[in-house]
């Protein structure tokens, strides 16, 4: 999987690779039991600090998505739910979207109830 970072963006550098693993599990690309790369290599290719790397790493494992083990790296969980992952990356972008709309909680709320199907 080949990563890449925009310093120009937004988005902090960690959450950009985190979102990266996110969509590369979602995809297939990353299959249960793959390693993702050493946090010190892809902190030298992406030329970023390593804690940047790591920071990304632990928000993953916070999310269920990895495994970190020491002498073995950052692993795909064999668990990770690609449907449910797919539905939060949906729900982050919505709210992203929104908070730059300058919408608040309440609007947003109705907003999704508002896209929900008559009867539901």
């Amino acid at each position: 999987m080949l990563f890449r970072v925009d310093v120009a963006a937004t988005q902090p550098l960690a959450d950009q690779i985190a979102a990266q693993v996110r969509g590369g599990i979602v995809r297939g690309e990353l299959a249960p039991g793959e390693r993702l790369p050493a946090a010190r290599e892809l902190a030298d290719v992406l030329d970023v600090n390593l804690h940047t790397v790591l920071r990304a790493y632990a928000k993953l494992r916070d999310e269920d998505l990895i495994e970190l083990r020491r002498g073995r790296g950052a692993v795909v969980r064999g668990d990770a739910d690609a449907a449910r992952l797919r539905l939060v990356e949906l729900a982050r972008q919505f709210v992203g979207e929104a908070r730059r709309q300058g919408l608040g909680d309440a609007e947003m709320l109705a907003i999704m109830r508002e896209a929900q199907p008559c009867g539901e």
